[in-house]
């Protein structure tokens, strides 16, 4: 269904001419960088979902791998918990894409850009249709604005004509229109407007799409949005923000707006946020005004206190349309039609201000998960250091300890055995007594002192003999409980908190070698002299007891009286032996630590043969984080940071060589981003290894906060054509310094700027440490200095070589723990062999 119409990129537009093609190139232009910027935060944001399927995958072999379409679209990366199983607790769970910034990211990559066309009436809308092609393409009237019918129009880019009936985002309809029929200049009034008659609500509600030959369209689809009768401006709007950004201009004709069109307007400002390109278009025959008759620049038109105090103007606001110092995009009042090419500087702001709020979001999440890669490979890397030394001092401790109480049982026997006769005497008369008042359990002692059966009796003695011998534990057992208090002082603390937070990490829901290691300090209290016991002392005393009644039974049972019981105890505290009693104790106090220490050194090996394997992992997980996880996370940061800087300043012009290294050259940049002079560090890493570790190192340089020690980094820019296109090259703009510590020293510096130059240095250096990293070339030429004068002092920095914090060092802190360092990015050992990444200032002078 091909329309026959006129070649309408050949046909001028009548009037001024506005839209002529000087506004088409910029708009062109500004939607073509908008497209290519577009695809390569497409191409970053399908990495990095990518980058998070591989975490999950790599650690979770029940997971298959993703295949990865071309247009990114099909597979969607992981949008919340990417490690529920397969990792190890506290190891990289966290690292995920958060389910809203990928939610919004995408939506942001899969929409592309078009241009809607609202306004007061339907035939100013077509006008400003005209106006943007530079060409008549729809009627110049239409009919009176009460029978207007109007539908949705779509213009869209075509190697042919063809003019077709579709729904919106489906599928085309069957429908022969009246453009079909023969030749035409314009689009036919006919098919433009919906025919209510014998049309069903598919035709009603159907677009017409227009397909055309024509720059512009090749860059960005043109929307009219229907009659406003047919379908609201605010509906139009939604339908559009789903898949597409819309640069929403709004055409007028009347020198104020309508009750209608400020109720319209409204309702646009309350559900969306989109700024608004307003354009007054010319009356049709209407020539030029003369500049002489127009109104003057600094008087605001009824139109610009109407949109002020709709809101969508500020009363600093130009009223010529001119764009403001704000990067982030501003509604705009054009009243002057020759001023039409404001336009590509409005869309220009609207397209910059979405890239630039996407690259932000894209590259905060880079930066959330490099600092947990970073440390969490410090807590791995501490792992693998401290957990061996944990063993060890476990195994060494428990010996220590296992020795000394071994050496107390040894030792103690004899002073246990007058410590128990002491203990004797002194609690005799106490025990005589309580044994002699001592109330009897489920025996019935007649009051008139008659005797008892044998059994009573049995009972009786029994439970006298439990109450001296439980008496007599409690006093030895806190005795011998005294003698290893001062141990447990030594031992415990450290030792159960080194064996804690290793059964921590083993994730064992058992702490069987804590329990071991308690049964070790508290033998001391589980010296049982009691009858349930079964001990040998317990056996001893109660044949004594047994010896006791046999001696009194074969009389008539006694009578159960105060003299009685005191005999009782007399007699079987008499009985015992002190010596065996203390021979049994020290017997029982070795038997059970030897028993404990034994268990406890089984439950270690045990412990050790499961951090063996756990260590194994962990190690491999680490040098995966290290060498693969890290760095290209790392890349793919620089790449949206990057991104972000060049669609703020655009990309630097180089200016003249200052030096030149082994991976880049330095040039001197006289201005971007607001900071002038600069220095323009032009890196091209030979391979995949300097990449990584170069986006490492600017990770961190961009981390670290401002000091004045230290030269700043203003940005960083991939400039994906260096060299002809034949090579990529990552320009790093800093604050540019004119000298180094080399030439300074050459020309001749006092002692005391030497000094003071010193200090300086050491300033930087140690509030890098205190920022963990470290520095791997010290030397005169990584020292720069900013002056012109030979013989004053300079600001001095330190530069290149800056070790990764957790990930080339394996260390987040470096207080207390041997560093490991990698060279820096652009650096190697030799002298003379780097491109400085990073700066520190001095103020000696």
């Amino acid at each position: 269904m091909e329309g026959d119409g006129v070649p309408w990129a050949s046909e001028p537009v009548s009037g001024p001419g506005p839209g002529g093609g000087g506004m088409i190139r910029e708009l062109c232009r500004g939607f073509g960088r908008y497209r290519r910027y577009l695809g390569r935060l497409r191409q970053n944001l399908r990495e990095t979902q990518k980058f998070f399927r591989d975490i999950k995958c790599s650690h979770n072999h029940s997971c298959p791998s993703s295949p990865t379409g071309d247009d990114g679209g099909a597979e969607r990366g992981p949008a919340g918990d990417v490690a529920e199983t397969g990792l190890q607790a506290g190891q990289l769970s966290c690292i995920a894409f958060p389910a809203k910034e990928e939610k919004y990211l995408q939506q942001i990559v899969d929409c592309l850009p078009c241009i809607l066309i609202l306004g007061q009436d339907c035939n100013v809308k077509c006008q400003l249709l005209n106006l943007l092609l530079g060409v008549r393409v729809l009627p110049a009237r239409l009919g009176s604005d009460e029978n207007c019918k109007l539908r949705r129009l779509r213009f869209t880019y075509g190697t042919q004509t063809r003019v077709s009936l579709a729904l919106p985002g489906q599928y085309e309809l069957v429908h022969t229109l009246v453009a079909h029929q023969g030749n035409w200049e314009t689009i036919p009034e006919e098919d433009l407007e919906v025919q209510e008659d014998g049309e069903d609500a598919a035709h009603v509600l159907a677009e017409l799409e227009v397909t055309m030959h024509h720059a512009l369209l090749q860059e960005v689809d043109i929307v009219v949005a229907p009659c406003q009768g047919l379908r609201p401006a605010v509906d139009v709007l939604g339908d559009l923000v789903n898949d597409f950004l819309p640069v929403v201009t709004y055409a007028l004709h009347k020198d104020e707006l309508s009750e209608r069109d400020e109720r319209e307007l409204q309702e646009i400002r309350k559900y969306f946020s989109f700024p608004v390109f307003f354009f007054k278009v010319p009356k049709l025959g209407s020539e030029i005004i003369a500049s002489s008759t127009r109104r003057l620049e600094n008087e605001r038109s009824p139109l610009h206190h109407q949109l002020i105090g709709l809101g969508y103007l500020s009363s600093s606001h130009c009223n010529c349309g001119a764009p403001g110092q704000d990067t982030k995009a501003q509604s705009m009042l054009v009243e002057q039609s020759e001023k039409l090419r404001h336009l590509s500087t409005f869309s220009h702001q609207v397209l910059q201000t979405r890239l630039v709020d996407a690259a932000k979001a894209l590259n905060l999440v880079h930066c959330r998960s490099l600092d947990i890669f970073i440390n969490q490979a410090f807590d791995m890397q501490r792992d693998l250091q401290i957990t061996p030394k944990r063993l060890e001092y476990t195994r060494k401790k428990e010996n220590e300890l296992y020795e000394s109480l071994m050496n107390i049982a040894n030792r103690k026997q004899e002073e246990m055995k007058d410590m128990i006769v002491e203990t004797l005497n002194t609690m005799k008369e106490e025990l005589l007594d309580d044994a002699a008042n001592m109330e009897f359990k489920d025996v019935i002692v007649p009051e008139n002192g008659e005797p008892v059966g044998t059994r009573e009796i049995k009972c009786c003695i029994r439970q006298i003999q439990e109450l001296i011998i439980s008496r007599l534990n409690q006093a030895v057992a806190n005795k011998l409980i005294s003698s290893v208090d001062y141990l447990r002082e030594s031992f415990v603390g450290t030792l159960e908190r080194c064996l804690q937070s290793l059964e921590k990490s083993q994730d064992v829901s058992v702490h069987i070698t804590s329990n071991y290691l308690k049964q070790i300090l508290n033998a001391a209290y589980h010296v049982e002299v009691t009858f349930h016991s079964g001990s040998s002392v317990t056996r001893m005393l109660w044949e004594q007891i047994k010896q006791i009644i046999q001696r009194i039974t074969w009389v008539s049972p006694p009578a159960i009286t105060l003299e009685w019981k005191r005999k009782v105890a007399q007699e079987a505290i008499e009985s015992l032996s002190a010596s065996k009693l203390a021979k049994s104790i020290c017997s029982q106090f070795r038997t059970r630590l030897n028993s404990s220490h034994e268990a406890f050194a089984a439950s270690l090996r045990q412990l050790e043969a499961g951090h063996s394997g756990r260590l194994e992992k962990t190690e491999d997980l680490w040098l995966k984080v290290r060498k693969d996880h890290a760095p290209r996370l790392a890349r793919l940061s620089l790449e949206s940071r990057s991104l972000q800087d060049v669609l703020l300043h655009r990309k630097p012009k180089l200016g003249q060589e200052l030096g030149r290294g082994q991976y880049g050259v330095v040039y001197l940049c006289d201005n971007w981003g607001g900071h002038f002079p600069c220095a323009l560090k032009s890196v091209v890493p030979p391979d995949e290894k300097h990449w990584n570790d170069l986006a490492l190192e600017f990770h961190y340089m961009r981390s670290l906060p401002k000091h004045e020690r230290l030269v700043d980094l203003h940005g960083s820019v991939i400039d994906y054509g260096y060299g002809g296109g034949s090579s990529i090259a990552v320009l790093l703009i800093m604050e540019r310094l004119h000298r180094d510590l080399y030439t300074g020293l050459k020309a001749g510096l006092t002692l005391e700027t030497r000094l003071q130059i010193a200090l300086d240095v050491v300033e930087g250096i140690r509030f890098l440490h205190s920022q963990g990293l470290v520095h791997r070339d010290i030397k005169l030429k990584n020292v720069l200095g900013n002056t012109t004068t030979p013989s004053m002092s300079m600001p001095l920095a330190s530069s290149s070589g800056i070790s990764a914090r957790a990930l080339s060092s394996s260390l987040k802190h470096l207080r207390g723990v041997p560093a490991k360092t990698i060279s820096g990015t652009m650096c190697e050992e030799g002298p003379g062999r780097s491109v400085c990444l990073c700066s520190m200032r001095s103020a000696g002078s």
